[in-house]
């Protein structure tokens, strides 16, 4: 048989390109196993990992998705809280301000009426010196004077009485002449 095909084969002349039939026959049977097998048992597990690596993507999409939209909305919550804060230590600070205004104006306010009742009080108190001074000189004058006077009339004056009228007269004109020069 074999001498046979080596004949057969001398005597043809054959495309290199195209097999001979039983090759072509049994090389088609091969494919064709092979082909089944690959369909029947490696495809369905290729599909199948294929399928698992699709799910895993999409899902590992659509979770980055969400945790994308979960990230956005707590940035706007950051943002939001934020600007919040900020209008909040806006209008803590000008409360501040104002309060400070209010507390200046009381401190000036009390600081004013102070000085007031210090200058009242130290009116009230030149008022009475004045007056203690007043009494106390015109008591050292009319004793002065009526020292004199007895001296010069060569008498004692010593009806207080008669020597408080005196001097208060005397003063008295004294006063009304000064008040009349000025």
């Amino acid at each position: 048989m074999i001498a046979n095909l080596v004949q057969l084969a001398a005597e043809e002349k054959q495309n290199p390109l195209v097999p001979p039939g039983p090759e072509l026959l049994v090389g088609t049977i091969a494919f064709a196993i092979v082909f089944f097998f690959f369909w029947k048992k490696l495809l369905p597990n290729i599909n199948k990992v294929l399928d698992e690596r699709r799910a895993a993507i999409e899902g590992g999409i659509e979770e980055a998705d969400a945790m994308k939209v979960e990230a956005q909305s707590v940035l706007e919550q950051y943002k939001a809280q934020l600007q919040e804060a900020r209008h909040e230590a806006a209008r803590l600070r000008q409360e501040a301000q104002e309060q400070g205004a209010v507390l200046i104006a009381e401190m000036r306010a009390e600081g004013q009426r102070q000085r007031e009742e210090i200058i009242a009080a130290g009116h009230t108190q030149i008022e009475a010196d004045r007056k203690a001074a007043a009494s106390a000189l015109r008591q050292d004058v009319g004793k002065l004077a009526t020292d004199l006077a007895g001296k010069l009339v060569g008498e004692s004056l010593e009806d207080v009485a008669r020597q408080s009228r005196t001097i208060d007269r005397f003063l008295d004109e004294l006063e009304e002449k000064a008040e009349a020069t000025r």
